[in-house]
């Protein structure tokens, strides 16, 4: 069973804006996005705690918010005045207990969702 489901990828010119949800069919303590553009590693974006406050990645801060739907048991990420080096492919991942923003703590993993910003 998929456990998370990404959806919300896109292609938009700079500047402009996204959202991307991940749909989950379990609690989960650390749900994170993470992105991973051709031939670069896979990063950290944005993490979001079931206790605690939200941790971004430097490169996104201020431009960028995750928030958790309870009822509709969905993570979303809000993404603005996106820049060309946004190009990714996004991936929600979660875990059980605390982790921090990177993707070795991760297992749990979904499809992943291209984002695709345009100069």
């Amino acid at each position: 069973q998929v456990e998370l489901v990404e959806s919300g990828g896109g292609s938009v010119q700079a500047g402009g804006s996204l959202r991307l949800s991940c749909r989950y069919i379990r609690n989960w303590y650390s749900m994170a996005w993470f992105r991973q553009a051709p031939g670069k590693e896979r990063e950290g974006v944005a993490i979001f705690y079931g206790g605690g406050m939200p941790v971004y990645a430097e490169s996104v801060k201020g431009r960028f918010t995750v928030s958790n739907d309870n009822a509709e048991n969905t993570l979303n990420l809000d993404m603005n005045n996106l820049k060309p080096e946004d190009t990714a492919m996004y991936y929600c991942a979660a875990r059980e207990s605390w982790a921090p923003l990177s993707a070795s703590y991760f297992r749990a993993w979904g499809q992943g969702t291209q984002v695709t910003v345009s100069s």
